[in-house]
């Protein structure tokens, strides 16, 4: 009787496939700076499978989900990082981002107050963090957070801007355009306060002021004529009912048609 053929067993080294899975992940790191958001997927993927163990891979992993607005994805693989490393902070902002984009504000909050107790001075979560109240209209716990941003960085002119938005929406016209006004002074040339202000003037009468500044602001990013993009930016509805009033001046109106109809000018590498 001939002695039967013994199958071949494959030897696996795990720390080969770990750190085979986390140079993956360095690729996918190293693609999405370049905008190559597919890729680096894919890499991502690959990763996790490869490194199941690393909170790295899923952290890449659910992050990159989050860009693809893929938000169940994202917060599935960004909770399975959390549960290999419960202490890393980057994680529960990072959850607390992709909550905020699936409009989840309690959720956000929620995780970004988590990883805030684990790095206290991170200036984009207590940003985060306020949005997030902001959106559900938590007027005095948004001004806090914002604040809390200023403290850690005094010139970090996006949390004077949002104080701006929560200040309107409160009625306090005048105080909204002092933290407007105080963005420029960091910032001359970004033009969501400058619209803001002219909104603002307009609201107060001002139409001569506001008309002035407010074709400024629209010819410096003619996106801010856009409805939608406000609300992006997280316009209060105070705020929005008075840009649609100074939108739909005909002043106003001739001179979106006339930007809109400028030529692009492409510059070549």
């Amino acid at each position: 009787m001939g002695q039967a053929l013994l199958p071949y067993t494959v030897q696996v080294n795990v720390r080969d496939l770990e750190e085979q899975g986390l140079k993956l992940a360095q690729d996918a790191v190293r693609l999405i700076r370049f905008g190559r958001t597919e890729l680096a997927l894919s890499r991502a993927l690959m990763a996790s499978q490869l490194a199941p163990r690393r909170y790295q891979t899923w952290l890449i992993l659910g992050t990159l989900y989050a860009q693809e607005r893929k938000f169940d994805e994202a917060i599935e693989a960004l909770q399975q990082a959390r549960s290999l490393a419960s202490e890393e902070a980057s994680i529960y902002f990072a959850l607390g981002s992709a909550r905020f984009q699936k409009t989840d504000y309690q959720g956000a909050i929620e995780d970004l107050q988590a990883g805030l107790r684990l790095r206290p001075e991170t200036t984009d979560a207590w940003f985060d963090l306020g949005n997030a109240h902001l959106m559900l209209k938590q007027y005095s716990e948004a001004k806090i957070a914002f604040n809390r941003a200023l403290a850690i960085e005094k010139d970090f002119w996006p949390a004077l801007t949002n104080i701006g938005l929560v200040l309107f929406e409160e009625g306090d016209v005048r105080g909204a355009i002092d933290k407007w006004q105080a963005s420029l002074v960091i910032d001359p040339q970004v033009a969501e306060p400058q619209i803001a202000i002219a909104v603002a003037n307009f609201s107060l009468g001002d139409r001569e002021t506001a008309l002035a500044q407010g074709l400024a602001a629209l010819r410096s990013d003619i996106r801010y004529a856009d409805i939608e993009f406000l609300r992006q930016n997280l316009w209060g509805e105070r705020l929005i009912a008075v840009s649609q009033s100074f939108l739909a001046l005909p002043q106003v109106q001739t001179a979106i048609t006339e930007i809109q109809r400028q030529p692009v000018t492409v510059i070549s590498p």
